[in-house]
């Protein structure tokens, strides 16, 4: 459910890191250092109705659900990510009930204290690029802790091959390959030690490979497409970079012993807080983005609004773009609503570094309002006094009764 790393570009690979004479991946960096179609409008809560919201409607957010110019309903993106929630939701209640087997990495040749020093390079990293996160993971178990460093370190090399100082040189090969070494790090055979981490963290969690292929999707995205029709297609694009990363982490974060939720809609909750940080991402970095020729905002609602993408590169600040960035701003803050109770479901000793994550990213939505939503050539970005002001604020918070129990259900 944490999620820190979202789409931010960092130093990193070099072109011979990225990929070797042989094919295969390495990141040895970081183991150093027509015309439109109708549409029709469909509620987010759809998606995951809260049972600790019983008979209180859940926050409107919405998406397209597309219609095809016959007029036929097409399945929209949010219900085909359901579709990932509720397999993901099966697979920990299954797993709960038949605890994993116990199958350590058998493939690498590692010194007895190997997988110690992997998951301690992997804190190191999360620490040099999370910080503030890093802090929070302190107050997990162990175990946990070092298995979300994992995923975050896997995540981050991922991110970097199509989105770090190299990226040029990644192609859809490259990709294929990294797939294939995900589904073999998956089946006990990790390639280098950082791999090795992960591949243990798996063994001691319930956790599926199908997010990770999603996000390796994500990044094919980022190689072909520079445009979305629509939010619908943004809506996907956002799970595939940033809500894959909730539905990984949920199975470590652990869901609290006294929670009423249900399975399925804590992980709503966190592909919910996946979506918000990307939606704020993707405002922040407006103009960034467009100098890169990219432009990651629903066309239609632009093109409803006035815009279009040479306002865009132009990079005026006007009331078209106020208003349609104060609409942006609201679906952001929705799916930061929809996560904020599925936190309180976490186990407690999790919530504080996620609750430091939601609270944090949330406040750079203030910050591009304080900056009268010039997102062109100003960054957003919450000061170092905010972010230590939030962090009593998100541990408090984690110390509350989960949603569940504070609305009296039984």
């Amino acid at each position: 459910m944490a999620i820190i790393l979202v789409r931010a570009a960092s130093p990193g690979l070099s072109a011979a890191d990225s990929i070797s004479h042989q094919g295969t991946l390495q990141c040895s960096t970081l183991l150093k250092t027509k015309r439109p179609a109708a549409r029709r409008w469909m509620p987010c809560s759809l998606l995951g109705l809260h049972p600790w919201e019983a008979g209180r409607p859940s926050p409107a957010v919405y998406s397209s659900l597309a219609v095809n110019p016959a007029g036929e309903a097409v399945v929209s993106s949010e219900q085909k990510v359901y579709d990932v929630v509720l397999k993901q939701a099966a697979l920990l209640k299954r797993q709960l009930r038949t605890p994993v087997l116990d199958a350590r990495p058998q493939d690498m040749d590692m010194p007895r204290n190997g997988l110690k020093e992997a998951y301690d390079r992997c804190g190191e990293i999360c620490e040099e690029y999370a910080k503030t996160f890093y802090l929070g993971t302190m107050l997990m178990t162990e175990e946990r802790r070092r298995a979300i460093w994992a995923i975050y370190v896997w995540c981050r090399r991922t991110d970097e091959l199509v989105d770090g100082p190299n990226a040029n040189y990644i192609t859809p090969t490259a990709l294929d390959r990294w797939e294939k070494r995900l589904e073999d790090l998956f089946t006990g055979r990790p390639y280098d030690m950082l791999d090795a981490a992960l591949s243990d963290t798996i063994s001691r969690f319930p956790i599926d490979i199908q997010p990770f292929r999603d996000m390796i999707e994500g990044m094919r995205s980022d190689l072909r497409k520079t445009r979305y029709n629509n939010f619908d297609e943004l809506y996907m694009y956002c799970y595939y970079v940033a809500g894959t990363v909730g539905l990984m982490s949920v199975p470590v974060m652990g869901i609290a012993t006294e929670s009423k939720a249900t399975t399925e809609s804590v992980y709503s909750a966190a592909l919910a807080l996946g979506i918000a940080n990307q939606l704020t991402n993707i405002l922040r970095d407006v103009g960034e983005d467009a100098r890169r020729g990219r432009i990651y905002l629903p066309q239609d609602e632009l093109a409803q609004a006035g815009l279009s993408d040479e306002d865009i590169f132009k990079g005026v600040v006007t009331n078209r773009w106020r208003n349609f960035m104060k609409r942006q701003i609201k679906r952001a803050r929705m799916f930061f609503e929809e996560a904020e109770r599925g936190v309180t479901e976490l186990s407690q000793a999790s919530r504080w570094p996620v609750w430091a994550s939601l609270l944090l990213y949330r406040q750079i939505l203030d910050e591009i309002e304080a900056n009268d939503y010039n997102n062109f050539t100003k960054r957003a970005y919450v000061g170092k006094g905010k972010k230590l002001l939030a962090l009593p604020v998100a541990y408090g918070k984690s110390l509350l009764l989960p949603c569940s129990l504070r609305n009296g259900q039984t």
